[in-house]
Parts: C-alpha cells; structure tokens; sequence
C-alpha cells in the first residue's frame, strides 16, 4: 500500500513538472511575440477576382488559376534590432478567407529597392507579386525590412547578414502573436521564400532560425533566388569585369556598409566624382533603380576610385571592408532544412556563379537537403516567375 501510493505521488510529481514546463515554455512563446508586437492596422481586403485581375495586371498570369482566396491585408508594425538598439520596423500581413484547411505561416523577401512608395506595407499601393501567395492558401507575411517603411529614416544595412535575419525573425514572433491572440488559426509548417536580396536575406533568416533556438521557430522549407549569398565571390568578379547593369546597386552597397558599419568614410573614397556627391541625393527614396542608374556612370572604372577598384582585387587592400564581406558570405554554417536554390544561368546582376559556389560549400559542409535548380538562360528579370511557380507546388506539396 505504501509502495502504491509512493508509485502515485511520484508520478502526480511528474505530471506537474510536465505541465509546468509546457505551460512555462508556451509563455516563453508568446512573450517573445508580445514584446516584439506594436501594431496591425488593416489597410485592404480584396476579393478572389480582384486578386486575379492585379495579377494579370502585374505581370503574374500564370497565377491567376492559383488563386484561390479572399485576403485581408495589414499594416504590422513590430520591433526589431538595429546596431544593437531597438527600433520600429514594419511588413504587410496577408490572411486568406474562408478556408476550409489550417493554413502554413509563410515569410517573403523582396528584392532591392530604392523608393520609400515601393515598402511592402504599402499596398494595395505597392505589389511585390509575393501577396498571391495568401490567395493560394498561406498566411504570409512581406517584411519591409531596416530602412523602408516606418524604419524608412534609416539607411538601409543592405546585405548586413544579422540585421536581415532579425527583420524577419521579429517579424515572424510578431506576427504569430497577433493571429494567436485573434484566435486566427495556422499551422506548425513554416515556409521562407525571397528573390535577389530577398534570397539574401531568406537565407539570413534560414541561419537564424535554424541557430538560434531561442527564436521558437521551426523552419519547415525555404526557397532562395538570385541572392548574393557569397558577398565576397560576387565583389571577386566584380573586379575582373568593367561594366554592370545597375550601377545604383553599388551606391548602395558602399553607403550601407559605410553607415552601418562606422565607417564614416568621404564616399570619395570609394566613387568618382561627380557620382560621391551625387549618391546620397540619388538615394534619398524618391528615385526608381532606373533613375538612379541613369546618373551613373555606364562603367565601373568610371563609377570606382581608382585606388577603392584596383583594392577590391587586391587580397591585402581594405582587409577592414573585405572583413565584414567574408562575416555576411555566411562562413561556418550551412542549411539543414530542405532548400532549394534558384537562378537564372544568364544573370547579369546577381552572378549564377555564385549559386554555384555557395551550393558546393554548403554540400561540402554536410548540407543534405539542398538543392540547386538553374533556370536555363533567366535573367535576373525573367527568372523569379518561374521560381515563384515551381515553389509554389513544392510548398504545397509540404
């Protein structure tokens, strides 16, 4: 008897430190959201057939038979890290209507942008093509990231690895604790998708998450495309070739690093003049990639200093730059989720070459659900709807 009720008390002992620690653990959860949470403001919701028009409207066609959903969009302001202090950023939330299943949390990153109109949270006025993937059935979520939406008086940490992450990590927390506490149901698959510098900053999230496990994300697959994931491969071609289609890309880059980081060099020391005066002006929001190319030099010669030019293929030249380089071209870590990488064999922009050497490092490393799919003669223009289509089953498929 005394042997059956010691039984008893140790396994009621048992069952207490169990729910204790699921009941501490959900806790954990939501406060993480909850501190990171600000605000969600509705800003649109459009029906199945207004969804199908904007992506006959946009260029995005081949989704319209896709489309499945009414979708609610909101403005979701949350906090983030930026050089180690606390900031306001924000994204656009995307919830489907009326669907019968459980939908899965989806995060898109977009490409670069220069104007401060074109943020994600900006629509219905903006449209970065990746809002149809709510109509298709996932709760997604488009982060603006550092430096554009309510952040927009930042200068962007373009292809700062950490900040990237966090963007859409806090994003993510924010998120799940607002559709928690409206009782808006989803499910436990997580899916991460980006193009260009959204790949970049896709793959950013990808080693946050799968890294850090105080982030209480499991990431379920991820789709990155055309991102210059190996900083220092993609600097290393740079120099050995004298022209580049968009110019603009560069003035941002160096601004970037030369604010995020400190460095706080004359831009003459980096660009030719008039173009070091010109740069943060062309750069101030308002301007089109377009615009800003226009005002620059058609040659890299004749957007360079000569000295910075000749340094970037140089090994012992601006070893401090070059540093930070190697620190974003993510060293000591590969995925380990399933991930796909995708990229135009014909890319101007964002070289397929370094597609090619990021998989072989990651492969070599032990990366064993990675794959890369080459879409034969893509540009960098052509090559994201098809990548879009081809994730888009593939989610589905998961």
């Amino acid at each position: 008897m005394k042997k059956n009720l010691q039984h008893a008390l140790c396994v009621l002992l048992l069952l207490v430190i169990a729910s204790s620690c699921k009941k501490n653990r959900e806790t954990d959860t939501i406060d993480i959201g909850k501190d990171a949470f600000v605000s969600a403001t509705p800003v649109a919701s459009l029906s199945k057939l207004q969804l199908q028009a904007a992506a006959t409207l946009r260029g995005f066609s081949s989704f319209v038979s896709q489309i499945q959903y009414d979708v609610d969009f909101y403005q979701v302001t949350y906090k983030t890290t930026y050089k180690g202090n606390k900031i306001n950023a924000s994204g656009l939330l995307c919830i489907p209507k009326g669907m019968t299943s459980t939908p899965g949390l989806l995060s898109a990153q977009h490409g670069t942008m220069f104007r401060d109109s074109d943020a994600p949270s900006n629509f219905p006025t903006s449209f970065t093509g990746f809002e149809l993937f709510a109509s298709t059935g996932f709760i997604t979520v488009i982060p603006d990231f550092v430096g554009y939406g309510v952040s927009k008086d930042i200068v962007h940490p373009y292809y700062d690895m950490q900040t990237s992450a966090l963007a859409v990590t806090d994003m993510l927390q924010a998120t799940k604790y607002y559709l928690k506490d409206k009782s808006v149901a989803f499910s436990n698959k997580l899916f991460l998708i980006g193009y260009s510098e959204g790949g970049y900053v896709t793959m950013a999230a990808q080693k946050e998450i799968e890294t850090n496990t105080t982030d209480d994300l499991t990431l379920t697959a991820a789709a990155e495309g055309a991102g210059g994931y190996d900083v220092t491969g993609m600097l290393a071609k740079v120099a050995t070739v004298t022209t580049y289609p968009d110019p603009s890309f560069f003035a941002l880059f160096m601004q970037a690093y030369n604010t995020t980081y400190n460095y706080n060099r004359p831009l003459t020391d980096f660009f030719t003049q008039p173009s070091a005066t010109n740069i943060p002006s062309l750069l101030d929001g308002s301007k089109t990639s377009d615009q800003i190319n226009a005002a620059l030099p058609a040659t890299l010669p004749g957007l360079f200093n000569p000295t910075f030019y000749a340094a970037i293929g140089n090994p012992s030249a601006e070893t401090t730059f070059k540093a930070q380089v190697a620190a974003n071209s993510f060293p000591n870590w590969f995925p380990v989720s399933p991930t796909r990488l995708y990229h135009g064999t014909a890319d101007q922009n964002v070289y397929f070459e370094t597609s090619q050497s990021t998989f072989a490092k990651f492969k070599a490393a032990g990366s064993s659900q990675l794959t890369l799919i080459p879409i034969p003669n893509g540009t960098h223009e052509t090559s994201v709807i098809p990548m879009m289509g081809d994730v888009l089953q593939w989610f589905k498929g998961l």
